[in-house]
């Protein structure tokens, strides 16, 4: 008789396979497809993730539908891992988080953010040319910048926007330029300027380059990264509950197998 925690991880495994094949064909499809350095950024670990789900499913679909107790087991260790690394790595999101606002800018609907105000390994991050060099692509791709200018404002409705972190530090310059406003994504310097910010050098209104180098550009990003990590981070803890319970039954089905196995009359 199949016991009831053999039947359970085989149906949870089976799901897991049926997600990893999508994943894996994404992962193909963005390898033949993609034209961009964004495209062809994400194709390695999507690929990745796709293998490596489908291969822990089929282990644990195999080990406990099949009584295998060596696939069992390597099931078993892999998702001990998987739990310690998603523990450490949802703590790590939290720490290196934890730092970085935007900064309310009086008159402004939108705020602005400074990249000295967060953690020092994301500064290092971004701070990378390879890894800086990537992330710009995608926000060329994603045409952020292109879709703002398209709303065709006056200065004082573009004033009161509410820009996201990404639309704020990269498709202007910063307030304290005091460049004069033609469009959303086109201001002209003035003649002399009393500001310090590099930045201010750093801007064009070439529709490609804007302020894609700035610092306040990458402050943005990491803006949004902070955002996207503290909401990946609670998603984690729920799926690490989910993985602590799994693991419970998929060791109560280890124990099956090693009695079944031990005492062949029993099956």
């Amino acid at each position: 008789m199949v016991k009831f925690s053999n039947s359970l991880v085989g149906f949870l495994n089976l799901l897991i396979l049926l997600l990893s094949i999508p994943i894996l064909a994404g992962g193909i499809w963005l390898s033949h497809r993609g034209s961009t350095d964004c495209e062809k950024f994400l194709q390695k670990p999507v690929i990745a993730l796709g293998v490596f789900l489908l291969l822990v499913s089929l282990a644990g679909l195999v080990g406990a539908c099949c009584r295998q107790s060596c696939l069992l087991w390597v099931y078993l260790l892999v998702m001990f891992v998987l739990i310690v690394l998603l523990f450490c790595f949802t703590v790590f999101a939290f720490v290196v988080t934890n730092k970085g606002a935007g900064q309310v800018v009086s008159g402004r609907g939108y705020k602005e953010y400074k990249l000295g105000d967060y953690s020092n390994w994301l500064q290092k991050r971004v701070n990378n040319n390879n890894n800086w060099r990537k992330i710009k692509s995608c926000l060329q791709d994603g045409k952020v910048c292109q879709s703002l200018q398209q709303k065709n404002e006056t200065y004082s409705q573009f004033i009161s926007t509410n820009l996201s972190p990404i639309q704020s530090g990269c498709c202007k310059p910063p307030s304290d330029c005091n460049f004069s406003y033609q469009s959303e994504t086109v201001w002209i310097k003035p003649a002399t300027s009393n500001s310090t910010d590099p930045d201010c050098d750093t801007w064009s209104n070439n529709q490609d380059a804007l302020c894609y180098d700035c610092m306040s550009c990458k402050a943005g990003v990491l803006a949004n990264i902070k955002s996207d990590w503290k909401k990946v981070a609670v998603v984690n803890i729920v799926f690490l509950i989910f993985l602590i319970i799994v693991y419970s039954v998929g060791c109560c089905a280890f124990r099956n197998n090693r009695r079944d196995n031990s005492y062949p009359g029993w099956k």
